[in-house]
């Protein structure tokens, strides 16, 4: 019985080895072709083509409950004043476009502030600093 495992252990052994080219062959070839799609794909976009658009449901997972995004964004802007766009959206793992579209909400909200090219969590407004006089810089000359 070990005589025929043996026997048969070795016959798959030399399969795959007589495999192993055509499995780098394909895995060269996969990268290729996805290259040149990438290729084609900015050459049509910037000739002003459009995207198709994929079929069978986008989405890879249950979708998030409500205003998950924004307040994961206001954590990370308030625990990293001046953020960048771009860092912000590595961090939370999503494309520096869908924070552009949460940014607005947030600053309509009156939550966050953009400056010197960088977001910034507005203070709270509700609780006052120093002893009741709020801190900012156009009363601090008139008090």
């Amino acid at each position: 019985m070990t005589d025929f495992l043996d026997q048969k252990v070795k016959e798959m052994e030399a399969r795959l080895r007589e495999l192993r080219p055509l499995v780098d062959e394909y895995e060269r070839l996969q990268k290729a072709l996805s290259a040149l799609r990438g290729a084609v794909t900015q050459a049509t976009r910037s000739e002003g083509g459009r995207r198709a658009r994929r079929r069978g449901g986008g989405r890879r997972g249950p979708r998030r409950p409500r205003g998950t995004r924004a307040a994961e964004a206001l954590e990370l802007i308030t625990q990293n004043p001046g953020i960048k766009v771009r860092e912000l959206a590595e961090r939370m793992g999503i494309t520096p476009n869908y924070v552009y579209q949460l940014v607005p909400k947030l600053e309509s909200e009156g939550k966050v502030e953009r400056r010197d090219g960088g977001l910034y969590a507005k203070q709270d407004t509700a609780a006052p600093a120093f002893g009741g006089f709020a801190a900012s810089s156009e009363q601090a000359g008139t008090v």
